[in-house]
């Protein structure tokens, strides 16, 4: 079998990588067995501001430019209801934090996504003395319904195998690369933490940042926004919300931990007073990096071989900007953005 692109991992770069290349009308066969659990954990927020510190996250005009088409497209293609349009509102803890916002929305990279007002909800199961600031152009994919429908529907069209990649079964020459019975002239891995066991790009410097978060049933809250205050509070329906997310650097499993429960539950007790129930709890490793930049690029000796990964905490924005960058660079020979090539790590590889 000849296709044009092998790609391997289906996982949210994985999925948004194989959207363009459907757009564009490549052929194209993935692999992957399932193994890499951060994107279906993920809650899913397009979010233009890092409200910790009240910042522009990284090119945010230009991610949601690409983003939110590419959503709408895959809803198209897949039948389903994908992106769900949602306000964020920040729960203020201080006068010292509505300071901030009004400052903030000052700014000309926040000025467009941030109402410049203070907002009063009364909802008897929030603490909400100092009221609320509303960021605008937000809403949640629903990832894990996005990534198994899709795999899906590539299963249908035997576009899948479903198994480990055995690196050993790669066999390279100058134009092409070959994988069992599949020929191909371009691979692009997009493994998550598994890159670590790429021995093509493992030198790169991949570093899990595991996740854990709970999902709670409250039938008092009421919300239909996503509220922000020590973790983030996402209604799914059904009277149930995400609450998340933890950091752990260590631990580099998918096993969930008492210790992160009572650190989401000690924080979101903080600022709700009803009753709920917790229903579920999941983990997953994000695929992080150093310098808080995904891993885009073309291997330094086997120019078959790409890379797109390292997406990190905010993989629904950047996935379809990256995805985008890495097909022209392949096949229009455009540049890749400085700060997100791989090529800024040559020492690395030459080490």
């Amino acid at each position: 079998m000849k296709v044009d692109f092998i790609v391997v991992g289906s996982g949210l770069a994985g999925t948004l990588f194989c959207e363009v290349l459907r757009q564009q009308k490549k052929t194209f066969m993935v692999i992957d067995d399932n193994s890499q659990k951060s994107s279906v954990v993920a809650g899913g927020l397009y979010n233009p501001v890092i409200l910790k510190r009240f910042s522009s996250v990284w090119k945010s005009k230009e991610q949601l430019k690409i983003a939110l088409p590419t959503y709408k497209n895959l809803e198209d293609y897949l039948d389903l209801k994908l992106d769900y349009k949602i306000p964020v509102l920040r729960l203020f803890s201080s006068i010292e934090e509505q300071n901030n916002w009004f400052s903030a929305c000052d700014n000309p990279k926040l000025s467009e996504y941030l109402k410049p007002k203070i907002i009063s909800y009364n909802n008897k199961s929030i603490h909400s003395e100092f009221g609320f600031g509303e960021v605008l152009q937000t809403g949640r994919i629903d990832t894990k319904k996005l990534i198994e429908a899709f795999k899906a529907k590539l299963n249908s069209e035997d576009r899948l195998l479903s198994e480990t990649c055995n690196y050993d079964n790669f066999k390279l020459d100058n134009n092409k690369v070959n994988y069992k019975h599949i020929e191909s002239k371009h691979i692009v891995f997009s493994e998550g933490f598994g890159l670590k066991k790429n021995p093509f790009f493992n030198y790169l410097p991949i570093n899990g940042t595991k996740g854990e978060l709970l999902i709670i049933q409250a039938p008092d809250l009421k919300l239909e926004y996503v509220l922000k205050s020590s973790v983030f509070l996402i209604p799914i329906g059904d009277d149930k919300y995400i609450v998340g997310a933890t950091y752990e650097w260590k631990d580099k499993s998918n096993i969930v931990t008492v210790q992160a429960k009572e650190e989401l539950l000690s924080k979101l007790n903080s600022f709700i007073k009803c009753d709920y129930k917790v229903v579920d709890q999941i983990a997953g490793i994000r695929p992080t990096v150093k310098d808080r930049r995904p891993l885009v690029g073309q291997h330094p000796e086997y120019k078959q071989l790409y890379i797109l990964n390292g997406l990190g905490t905010r993989g629904v924005m950047i996935a379809p900007y990256v995805a985008h960058q890495l097909f022209n660079f392949i096949e229009n020979n455009s540049d890749l953005d400085s700060e997100i090539d791989i090529r800024r790590f040559k020492e690395l590889k030459d080490a």
